[in-house]
């Protein structure tokens, strides 16, 4: 009962918290990546703790302006590192974005944005920025020339 109602927590927290079509799972952000010929944008995050965290999420990723962009033109991949109980998100979740971690930011710098390709490389690295979206939008775009 209580995973029922932790999991249920997690998928509202996640929807009405980022307001974007965000990937839980690498694999299926590359399945997706790959299907849309999209590049992956990887975001780790400390949506409980991390004040630059909260900013980026709140006006950059909850933008309507970058939300819109996004659908088209990325492929969006969370992972987060909440420190609060309450929100601590399911095991089998938080292995997933620590084996993230090691690979694509093992000096667990926050928040920390890797874009990546379809397979996996690394074509650019970023974090918050006070920008406007649609700077951050020519920001994230600068990796993929």
């Amino acid at each position: 009962m209580k995973k029922n109602i932790l999991l249920l927590g997690l998928l509202l927290f996640s929807t009405i918290g980022f307001s974007q079509d965000w990937k839980l799972d690498f694999k299926e952000a590359q399945k997706n990546s790959a299907e849309k010929e999209l590049p992956i944008i990887l975001v780790f995050q400390g949506s409980d703790w991390c004040a630059p965290c909260i900013k980026l999420d709140r006006n950059i990723w909850c933008s309507d302006e970058f939300k819109n962009y996004a659908k088209d033109h990325f492929v969006m991949l969370q992972a987060d590192f909440p420190k609060r109980s309450k929100n601590a998100l399911p095991e089998e979740q938080q292995e997933k974005n620590n084996k993230l971690a090691e690979k694509y930011n093992p000096n667990g710098y926050f928040p920390f944005v890797v874009i990546l390709d379809q397979d996996g490389k690394v074509l650019g690295q970023t974090g918050y920025k006070n920008m406007s979206p649609k700077e951050y939008i020519a920001h994230l775009n600068s990796f993929l020339k």
